[in-house]
């Protein structure tokens, strides 16, 4: 039997992702994981979340993957009601000078052409003209879209500049449909992605310098999303929260 809630996490076998299906499956919700490569991650994760739960390898950057992911959906959980576009990635700490085509358009085709790719297969379920119940997007952008990331990534900061444009296009564009879409901005959290920036210790340096004076928790930005995503959040939509400890 199909569940009442159906929620597809993208990028949801660690960090923010995967306390966000974490606590998605305590509220309720039949939880899709997709990872790409962390396998274990995700199938432990899935062992912890008990109830109706499974992991769906794929590239969000791949649109054969995509498709494949929430027709995997259709088939073990039912129709999706709630999609959060939580993929993403960074790299090393690099001025645009010396960037290779090659990293801007890998960031692009993960952190943004991934999220529409997911959002559109996702809108194409939920919407009420196309006899779904309604449901909500939340995309998890970054703050470095509005501090542009000089001297590190601005490439990465770009891309979630991206995101938040197509949070407020899409929303615009779907709410008649009973679809409500809004983005989180996380600051620094403590999360495994930052090991890819070569520059570890920057979370807590940086972290430091918020008026909270510490880096964020995975957990934290979680609760913001699936805040977002539940009935709490009804009249939201198009809307940048910020989860940043002030920054």
């Amino acid at each position: 039997m199909a569940a009442d809630k159906v929620l597809v996490v993208t990028g949801g076998g660690r960090g923010i992702g995967a306390e966000t299906a974490r606590l998605a499956a305590e509220r309720g919700y039949a939880v899709a994981v997709n990872y790409r490569e962390n396998r274990d991650a995700a199938v432990s994760l899935i062992k912890k979340l008990g109830g109706k739960a499974i992991a769906v390898q794929g590239d969000v950057a791949s649109e054969a993957d995509v498709v494949r992911l929430f027709e995997t959906v259709d088939r073990e959980l039912g129709r999706v009601t709630a999609l959060v576009n939580n993929a993403g990635i960074v790299d090393r700490g690099m001025r645009v000078a010396d960037m290779t085509a090659e990293r801007i358009a890998r960031m692009f085709a993960i952190n943004v052409t991934g999220s529409f790719l997911c959002a559109r297969e996702a809108v194409k379920r939920m919407s009420t003209r196309a006899g779904g119940r309604g449901g909500a997007i939340v995309n998890v952008s970054s703050i470095a879209a509005r501090l542009g990331g000089a001297g590190e990534y601005v490439d990465y900061a770009a891309s979630k500049g991206a995101i938040d444009t197509f949070t407020v296009g899409l929303a615009k564009e779907v709410g008649a449909d009973g679809i409500r879409v809004n983005a989180v901005r996380p600051g620094v959290i403590r999360t495994e992605i930052h090991l890819a920036s070569g520059d570890p210790a920057r979370v807590e340096r940086i972290g430091a310098t918020a008026p909270l004076q510490r880096a964020g928790e995975a957990e934290e930005v979680a609760r913001a999303i699936v805040w977002l995503l539940s009935e709490e959040a009804s009249y939201m939509t198009g809307a940048l929260v910020d989860v940043t400890g002030g920054r």
